[in-house]
């Protein structure tokens, strides 16, 4: 299997499955010298694992699985600093019930990657979707949290918080109630109502989508390459890699269709010598470059595919389709906002330390 590494100069791999041992990563090209705190490390997983509840709540949205998710870093880290070698992290799997998963061994899950899976190799780890699983994201925010620490040296924060979800919008924006409510929504009106519609599809055997957005903020003016590697396809590739997203837009978005020139475009002028843009309709990129202002996106979430309702698919047996019907077991999420939230976090922190590293190349 091909397509495991993220990223030009700091490199991510991811490794593992959902229901095996355990899963990890090997981050390369992480300057020495950087601090490496383990305890940010933990904190961006904890925030991630199932299981996890936000300011004491747990959100009617997670799975009941309940992962520890305890880093254990293997290499590349020495008295407390980054050695310049690979760093390898590894997260273990303490409550894999495989058992949920037996009578998925040669029928297709509608809405997963077993049947892709089966067709592209042959054969599929049945247990919870082995490489294709959501677990596999743990690995991504461990990597993530390396990420910040290098942006921490630039002041830039990437934030990001659940905008809809189960067809309810925020109303408000108050960044402080993001991690004040279970649904890390920044209004906690519209959280309760989420977790509401979000209690009541889990009754009815249902789950739910939303959309994810996202603010980078410090990023200096002309990181990003203006051809292929355009800080926008590359944010855009980083947050299409994650299972779930089927959606993807950079500042006004497809709302740009339907604008015209003389609104889209973000006018400037000059304040205390600076340049300032009036507007940012460009979401922060121009160019496939940073231009200096908030660098905004969001991610559509598809509604989780695991749901307690009968479903017409098909098996193979002896190499035959047939059609059938399944009713999945097991502990799944009803929505995955919440814990993606800090997946988004963890690619766009990875896809700006990987552009500023490559930026410090592009003039003398």
């Amino acid at each position: 299997m091909s397509g495991n590494t993220f990223g030009s100069i700091f490199r991510v791999t991811t490794f593992g499955e959902s229901h095996g041992v355990g899963l990890g990563v090997v981050i390369d090209g992480c300057p020495a010298g950087l601090s490496i705190d383990v305890d940010k490390i933990q904190a961006a997983l904890d925030k991630r694992r199932p299981g996890a509840a936000v300011n004491g709540q747990k959100s009617a949205s997670v799975t009941a699985r309940n992962e520890p998710d305890r880093a254990e870093i293997l290499s590349g880290v020495f008295e407390g600093k980054a050695e310049g070698t690979p760093i390898a992290i590894v997260i273990r799997n303490t409550s894999q019930h495989s058992s949920d998963y037996g009578n998925l061994v040669n029928t297709f899950r509608p809405g997963h990657a077993d049947f892709t899976f089966d067709q592209k190799y042959g054969f599929r780890d049945y247990r919870g979707g082995g490489r294709a699983s959501g677990r596999e994201t743990a690995a991504r925010v461990a990597a993530g949290a390396v990420a910040q620490m290098i942006l921490d040296h630039f002041g830039i924060t990437v934030k990001a918080w659940t905008k809809k979800a189960a067809g309810i919008e925020c109303k408000e924006f108050d960044e402080r109630a993001i991690e004040e409510n279970s649904m890390r929504a920044p209004d906690n009106e519209a959280a309760a109502q989420m977790e509401a519609k979000i209690q009541e599809l889990r009754h009815k055997g249902e789950s739910a989508g939303g959309i994810i957005e996202c603010r980078i903020r410090g990023v200096p003016a002309g990181i990003g390459e203006p051809v292929f590697d355009k800080l926008d396809s590359e944010l855009a590739k980083a947050i299409m890699s994650i299972g779930a997203v089927k959606g993807f837009e950079i500042g006004d978005g497809f709302a740009a269709a339907d604008s015209f020139g003389s609104v889209n475009n973000d006018k400037m002028h000059v304040e205390n010598g600076k340049p300032v843009f009036d507007s940012n309709h460009a979401g922060g990129i121009l160019g496939g470059m940073s231009n200096g202002n908030d660098i905004v996106l969001r991610a559509a979430i598809k509604p989780v595919p695991s749901i307690y309702l009968d479903q017409k698919t098909i098996k193979k047996e002896d190499g035959k389709f047939m059609d059938t019907q399944l009713a999945i077991k097991g502990r799944h999420d009803i929505c995955l906002c919440p814990r993606i939230v800090p997946v988004v976090e963890a690619m766009a922190a990875i896809v700006v330390a990987d552009m500023l590293l490559r930026n410090r190349s592009s003039k003398i």
